[in-house]
C-alpha cells in the first residue's frame, strides 16, 4: 500500500503547474480566510497548504505593492459570534479586513459545537450556523474588497423545489447572502444545482470531488481492478445518475441504477416511504462495486441498495458519499461491516466526521483540503478554475499510474 500511496501523492501535485502561473497575475486583494467555528479544522489545513505555497512561490513582483501582504505566516483571520444567556449572538472580527479578498468557510452540518441558553445546553443545528455566517458577514460592514462563501454543504440544499405549500429556502438563503455582499458561492455536491437559477447575476459553482473518490481508492485498495470486467459503479436512484455516469465513463467500466419504488399514499418522515428498490443493469456477480451518491444521510438506502446487490452475488461493495453525515448513527454500518454487506465507506472531511466515524476499520476519509486551497489560490489572483472543475485528465493520469 505503500509503494501505491508514494505514486498517486506524486499524481497529485499534477495541478501544480497551474499555480506556477499565479505569479504573472496580481492577487484581487490581500488574502484573508475566516473559517467559522463549525469549520476549523477544515481552515488551518487550508491555510497550513496556503502558506507554505506562497512561501516557496517566487515572482519577480513580489517586492511590488501589489503583492503586499502575499506571504504571511497565516491567513486566518479571528472571528468569533459569542453568544448572550438568552441564546442572542453577535459576529465579531478581531482584525481589519479592509480591502481584504476574503474567504468565509463554514460547515452548516456541525452538530457538535453547543451553546447555552437560559441554563440549556443546545446543540448548533444548520439554522444557527448560517445565521452566524450571516453575523461575520455583516461584521465585515462591506469594507472588504471581496467576500467568497465556501459553504461545502449548501444550507437547505435538500429543499430545492416547491411541493405544494412550502418554502423555498435555499433560493431565498442565496439571494439573502448576494444581497449582504457575497460575491461568490462556492459548494460541493449540491443536491440539485438548478437552485442556482435564484441568483443568475452572481457566481455559483458546485463542484463534485469525484477525483478525491478515485484517489483514495487506489490509495487504500492496492487490488482494485479497474477494469469493466471486475468493477461496476452503482446509482442508488435516479437522482444521482449524473455522478454515477460520469464516475463509470472516466474509469472506463459498467454501470447500473436501482429506482426506488414508493408508496404515494404515505408520509412518513416528510417523505413518501420506499417500497422496495427495482435494479437496471448487466450482471454484478463477483465484480466489485462502488455505490456513489452526494450524501450519507441515515444510510438506510445505500445499505438496502448493498444487501440487493449482494443478494445478487456482488463482490466488495464500497459506498462512496460526498457528505457523511449519520444521522442515525454507526450501528448499522458497523452490522453490516461485520456481516460482509459493505467493505468500505468513503466520505469526505468537508463537514464535520465524529471522532468515533475516524475510527472505524470500514471507513476512508478522502481529503478535500488541498483542492480547497487551490481554489482560493487561485481564485485571489482571479485566475480561471475551470481546470480545476475538470478533473478527467488527472483521473486518466492517476489510473494510468496505478495499473503500471
Amino acid at each position: 500500500m505503500t509503494r501505491v500511496y508514494n505514486r498517486l501523492h506524486f499524481m497529485e501535485d499534477e495541478v501544480m503547474p497551474q499555480q506556477e502561473k499565479l505569479t504573472e497575475t496580481i492577487p484581487v486583494g490581500t488574502l484573508g480566510i475566516i473559517a467559522l467555528e463549525s469549520s476549523s479544522n477544515l481552515g488551518e489545513k487550508v491555510n497550513d497548504y496556503l502558506v507554505e505555497w506562497r512561501k516557496e512561490r517566487e515572482s519577480e513582483h513580489k517586492s511590488s505593492i501589489a503583492f503586499a501582504g502575499y506571504q504571511r505566516d497565516s491567513y486566518l483571520i479571528n472571528a468569533s459570534c459569542p453568544r448572550f444567556g438568552s441564546g442572542e449572538a453577535k459576529g465579531t472580527i478581531s482584525e481589519s479586513v479592509r480591502g481584504t479578498d476574503l474567504y468565509l468557510l463554514v460547515d452548516v452540518c456541525n452538530h457538535s459545537l453547543t451553546y447555552n441558553m437560559s441554563g440549556h445546553v443546545n446543540h448548533m443545528s444548520p439554522d444557527d450556523h448560517y445565521q452566524d455566517l450571516k453575523r461575520i458577514i455583516a461584521a465585515v460592514g462591506g469594507k472588504a474588497r471581496r467576500i467568497t462563501v465556501i459553504m461545502p454543504f449548501l444550507y437547505e440544499g435538500r429543499q430545492h423545489k416547491r411541493s405544494s405549500r412550502e418554502s423555498l429556502d435555499c433560493a431565498l438563503a442565496l439571494q439573502e447572502l448576494t444581497n449582504m455582499g457575497v460575491e461568490s458561492i462556492i459548494t460541493f455536491d449540491a443536491h440539485d444545482p438548478r437552485v442556482q437559477n435564484s441568483i443568475p447575476l452572481k457566481s455559483f459553482e458546485t463542484i463534485k470531488p469525484t477525483y478525491q473518490f478515485i484517489k483514495a481508492l487506489l490509495q487504500n485498495v492496492p487490488d482494485l481492478k479497474v477494469n469493466a470486467k471486475d468493477m461496476m459503479i452503482i446509482s442508488p436512484d435516479e437522482g444521482a445518475m449524473g455522478r454515477a455516469v460520469y464516475f463509470a465513463n472516466v474509469l472506463g467500466v459498467d454501470m447500473g441504477m436501482f429506482y426506488k419504488r414508493r408508496d404515494y399514499t404515505k408520509i412518513v418522515n416528510g417523505r413518501n416511504p420506499i417500497v422496495a428498490h427495482e435494479f437496471l443493469g448487466t450482471d454484478v456477480e463477483g465484480k466489485d462495486v462502488v455505490i456513489i451518491d452526494d450524501m450519507i444521510s441515515s444510510g438506510e438506502s445505500m445499505l438496502d441498495v448493498a444487501a440487493e446487490l449482494k443478494r445478487r452475488k456482488a463482490g466488495r461493495i464500497f459506498v462512496a458519499a460526498t457528505f457523511g453525515l449519520f444521522t442515525n448513527g454507526f450501528d448499522k454500518f458497523d452490522e453490516a461491516y461485520e456481516q460482509g454487506l459493505i467493505y468500505r465507506v468513503i466520505t469526505t472531511n468537508l463537514v464535520y466526521q465524529p471522532a468515533e466515524l475516524l475510527t472505524k476499520e470500514y471507513y476512508i476519509t478522502a481529503d478535500m483540503s488541498k483542492y480547497v486551497a487551490l481554489l482560493i489560490d487561485t481564485l485571489n489572483h482571479d485566475a480561471s478554475i475551470s481546470d480545476l472543475l475538470n478533473p478527467t485528465e488527472r483521473i486518466q493520469n492517476i489510473i494510468n499510474q496505478y495499473k503500471k
